[in-house]
């Protein structure tokens, strides 16, 4: 089954359910299959000073990328919620120019992606999308207002009337009747609350680890503080590299990288979705490999289970 048009798909008496309701995939650091192993690192700040040695950043895109294809691959296979990480490369001779991140920086700048997803979105206009912007890596006291105010600008210039306003209860059928099909969320409280186009930050809850019993265990704390949410939430069910010395565990194994590693505990997260959705209520569901184990399939098939 295609999951390129699931919105579209979904039973009627769910058109009028607010979004913040819906279960959506989502993906998590969305831009990491086009890290560029010859830019400088920017994470772990540990690393920066190394960033001339080519075999370290090898390294760290190897362990840092955990997608596998591209934002319209992505889209196709029916992902809704996007990570996406914004930074600016230091000395770029484009003051404004702006890249996504994370470990390093990637190979396609942010205009070009956003133009992209346009487009994705101009074909698909009763599917809803939604961009979480955040991070804004090198955004440095004496640029940050130039640069947040051109990003803001495209955004607006590129999206237009697609952008849907803030509001309290979107719907697809209140989208669709709008002509509205992408939302942007903007995690700079000076930013969002100044634009009726740019929601405010997305509330993403993690494990922050790598072993999946203690990343169930945080999921569950953050899902029971939403039993009553008015608002979008993720429940990210990506592992997490550790920031101490085991980190070199994992990342001396020769002969793997990190999407083998989230494409193998993906299933068993998976099985604990589908136990835990009856418990606590999940909308957006963020995980890495999006395209593999069946995730998206698995997310979707839970809005059907609010019928039975």
């Amino acid at each position: 089954m295609s999951y390129s048009d699931w919105m579209s798909q979904l039973p009627a008496e769910l058109h009028t359910t607010p979004l913040f309701k819906l279960a959506i995939p989502g993906s998590h650091d969305s831009m990491s299959y086009d890290l560029d192993v010859h830019s400088r690192i920017i994470e772990p700040k540990r690393l920066i000073r190394f960033s001339r040695i080519y075999c370290l950043r090898k390294v760290v895109q190897i362990w840092a990328a955990t997608q596998e294809v591209s934002i319209t691959e992505q889209l196709n296979a029916g992902v809704r919620y996007f990570d996406l990480r914004i930074a600016r490369k230091p000395n770029d001779t484009d003051p404004t120019r702006l890249y996504f991140h994370h470990g390093l920086y990637t190979r396609t700048d942010v205009e070009t992606i956003l133009r992209e997803i346009n487009v994705w979105a101009e074909s698909h206009r009763k599917e809803v999308v939604i961009l979480s912007l955040s991070h804004f890596e090198g955004f440095d006291k004496k640029i940050a207002s130039p640069l947040h105010q051109h990003l803001i600008n495209f955004i607006k210039e590129v999206f237009g009337a697609k952008l849907l306003l803030k509001t309290n209860t979107p719907t697809l059928k209140g989208c669709w009747n709008e002509g509205k099909n992408v939302i942007v969320s903007y995690d700079h409280p000076s930013y969002s609350h100044s634009f009726n186009f740019l929601w405010r930050k997305i509330t993403y809850y993690y494990g922050n680890s790598m072993d999946r019993t203690q990343i169930t265990a945080k999921l569950c704390q953050g899902l029971e503080k939403e039993k009553s949410a008015k608002y979008f939430f993720v429940c990210g069910l990506n592992p997490t590299l550790p920031h101490s010395p085991s980190i070199l565990k994992y990342i001396l194994r020769i002969c793997d990288n990190f999407t083998n590693v989230a494409r193998r505990g993906l299933p068993k997260m998976l099985r604990w979705v589908k136990q835990q959705y009856s418990k606590t209520p999940m909308n957006i569901v963020a995980s890495d490999v999006v395209t593999r184990g069946n995730f998206v399939a698995t997310i979707v098939k839970l809005n059907l289970e609010k019928r039975q």
